[in-house]
């Protein structure tokens, strides 16, 4: 308690009273105004945090439980390779030595980095000289692998836009350009795209058209909205969040060979948090993906820090260990795991990948 002070105003001295006169220009519907609109400030700042704040608890108990022994690979993992397996940079040395990495594990498909497409969505063959090569030195060492031309690019303003016809006739063309390289299927990837973007429908059903039989068509997607609420709670406090819908992810799902949940990135502060995302992405994705296309969930194995990747609590064991929890005991057996990226992995990545998700039996 602060010394009473008699220079200072006794506190009926310092504020007016209720039937006061109001300052000059100011009224009491004024005042009640400012009132409300102070009042409505306060919500819209306080609720997001409590969202946020509930969410994490949430997905701290998410992350509690031991995983189904039956939670294991079933042989349909993937691999996303970097761009120097098509520009001449990687050699036979570079096969055998992923080739000793993956050998007895369940991975059974490579997404090579092919593009990224220019912004109307060409793509110089230039940017890819060696691709033919590595499709087929890889499916050689690694006899039942497939290998996809991984697409992509940014949809961020002033870039790649969905919305443009010209630019999707441009993609599809291109995805037809690239199968002649000897790639198994197209994998394409957009970021970040909002949920229920139809531009996006549009070019998965015309690329469908134009792949030769047999040819996979897979895609890269944003995660799901975990909880109710915290999408719109992550876009009021962290800026955009494009978290999508089951419902779309249903529709998108359904025009794909396989699809691969980008679950990192996720501003997790610790391994128990995000264990207990990846379960709840996992799970899910599991209603939502129907069992006639694959399901991956992206695991990830690169360690730069950024604030929405924190390499100390987005590890290997806690994303295997939240895939486990979210998988169950469902027995689909079109499910697995994507690693992120090769050229980032450690032996330690690899370790935990073997140690935690196993080898198909």
């Amino acid at each position: 308690m602060q010394p009473h002070r008699e220079d200072q105003p006794h506190r009926e001295d310092r504020l007016p009273a209720r039937d006061a006169a109001p300052e000059p220009g100011e009224t009491p519907s004024r005042r009640r105004s400012w009132r409300r609109a102070s009042q409505v400030v306060v919500i819209l700042v306080s609720l997001p945090v409590l969202v946020l704040a509930v969410s994490g608890i949430a997905l701290y108990l998410y992350g509690l439980g031991a995983p189904s022994p039956g939670a294991v690979t079933r042989g349909r993992d993937a691999v996303w390779l970097g761009h120097a397996w098509v520009d001449g940079r990687n050699g036979g040395a570079q096969v055998a030595a992923l080739a000793a990495r993956l050998r007895g594990t369940g991975v059974s498909d490579l997404y090579v980095h092919t593009g990224p497409f220019q912004v109307d969505g060409t793509l110089p063959t230039s940017l890819y000289p060696r691709a033919g090569w590595a499709a087929g030195a890889l499916r050689q060492t690694l006899p039942g692998v497939r290998v996809h031309a991984w697409l992509g690019q940014r949809l961020d303003p002033g870039l790649m836009d969905l919305s443009s016809a010209r630019t999707r006739d441009n993609i599809v063309r291109t995805a037809a350009q690239v199968m002649t390289a000897g790639f198994d299927g197209v994998h394409y990837n957009f970021e970040p795209l909002d949920s229920g973007d139809v531009g996006l429908l549009d070019v998965l059903d015309r690329t469908r058209a134009v792949l030769p039989r047999g040819r996979l068509l897979s895609l890269s997607v944003h995660q799901l909205e975990p909880l109710p609420g915290l999408s719109t709670a992550s876009e009021l406090v962290l800026g955009r969040a494009a978290l999508w819908t089951a419902g779309y992810l249903r529709e998108v799902a359904r025009r794909l060979d396989q699809v691969a949940i980008m679950t990192y990135d996720t501003a997790q502060p610790t391994q128990a948090l995000f264990s207990g995302y990846v379960r709840r992405q996992t799970a899910l994705a599991l209603t939502a993906v129907p069992p006639s296309t694959t399901l991956l969930i992206g695991v990830p194995a690169y360690h730069e820090p950024t604030w929405t990747h924190h390499p100390s609590a987005e590890t290997m064991r806690a994303s295997i260990r939240g895939v486990r929890l979210g998988l169950g005991g469902d027995p689909r057996p079109s499910f697995g795991v994507a690693v992120y990226v090769d050229f980032t992995a450690t032996a330690a990545d690899w370790d935990g990948y073997r140690r935690d998700w196993g080898a198909p039996g």
